[in-house]
């Protein structure tokens, strides 16, 4: 949590908020502006204040993700399709104002106060809440669980991927769980939805503005099974080929986004594994380094891979190559607690 805030002002398009995901290698960021004009996300009222003065000067009205701007562009995908010119740049310059909540994780913005402890960080943090802002310097007196009212300074973005970074440097007081099998733990879901190698990437993000989900596994069609492409299928039982994840087009130029709508997905990863931006990022090739695990790897080898590799899931696979499941950060994470809380003091 040490980089300074990346944030955009309500006034921002969606060129530019892409724009600055891009810049910054971030897949999600707050938008802020003028104190006494908006209710913020969930309620919220999250301001930054002047620190002479303490007036404030800013309100964050929101955190925007790149699903958020994908969904805007799939709502919109039958305009773009219809072939009119400059319809996606018009498309990409309203206000990232008007799309805040397009996706569920966007409908409130948290924050929780830099005196927390960690184990009431990783209860917030466990029950699907993947970032919230921590106040450097913070006026309120509160220090339980995360709040929608705050008034700070300044501000820094906490996220999941923090938090088991923070646990790993400090694996030495986590030996206990670390050797554990991750379905002894019940670290892995079972219930895993995906598309298909034929699907298009207009439709997979469709899908998952859908069901609220920043990636899907990427299954092997078969003949022996008619599926629409355009829908989410039951991945469970199926050969895994790829994933696709929202912060993969974090890597897409703006200028060729609109042309890979409407491609393979697997020829899009394909194509944008060999761009300079993908390569400059040192991002993962989905479908040629697949980051898998088996229901009896230990929590150890799951979560090293989660850091060493910058991802937010891992596919469990059985021997074949089967998908068997899908191990999140809050998985993860819900699993520590858990057992942190079941150790004898």
């Amino acid at each position: 949590m040490k980089r300074r805030l990346v944030e955009v002002p309500y006034t921002a398009s969606l060129a530019d908020t892409m724009n600055a995901l891009i810049a910054n290698r971030v897949s999600a960021v707050p938008v802020a502006a003028p104190p006494g004009h908006w209710i913020g996300a969930g309620g919220s009222m999250i301001m930054e204040s002047d620190k002479q003065t303490g007036v404030a000067r800013k309100h964050y009205i929101g955190m925007v993700t790149l699903l958020d701007v994908l969904s805007h562009i799939a709502v919109n995908h039958l305009d773009l399709v219809a072939g009119q010119a400059g319809e996606f740049e018009r498309k990409m310059q309203v206000p990232v104002s008007s799309i805040i909540g397009h996706c569920l994780e966007s409908l409130s913005l948290w924050t929780l106060n830099s005196n927390t402890s960690i184990l009431d960080c990783m209860e917030v943090l466990s029950k699907g809440i993947h970032r919230t802002l921590v106040p450097v310097d913070s006026n309120m007196e509160n220090v339980a669980g995360v709040e929608l009212v705050e008034f700070a300074f300044s501000y820094r973005m906490l996220t999941q991927m923090d938090l088991l970074k923070y646990l790993k440097a400090h694996e030495s007081e986590l030996k206990g769980i670390m050797g554990r099998r991750v379905r002894e733990l019940g670290a892995v879901s079972e219930i895993v939805f995906g598309v298909t190698d034929t699907t298009k990437v207009i439709d997979a993000i469709k899908c998952m503005n859908m069901a609220s989900l920043n990636a899907v596994p990427i299954v092997e069609a078969t003949e022996d099974i008619e599926e629409d492409p355009s829908q989410l299928i039951n991945g469970k039982d199926r050969k895994l080929v790829g994933t696709f994840s929202s912060s993969d087009l974090r890597v897409c130029p703006l200028s060729q986004l609109e042309s890979c709508l409407h491609l393979n997905i697997v020829d899009f990863i394909e194509k944008l594994s060999e761009t300079p931006l993908h390569k400059a990022c040192n991002m993962k090739n989905s479908t040629k380094e697949l980051i898998t695990c088996q229901p009896e790897s230990p929590l150890q080898e799951v979560l090293d891979k989660v850091i060493n590799n910058r991802v937010h899931r891992v596919w469990v696979v059985d021997e074949h190559g089967m998908l068997a499941g899908i191990i999140s950060l809050t998985d993860i994470i819900h699993a520590i607690r858990d057992w942190m809380l079941s150790e004898p003091a």
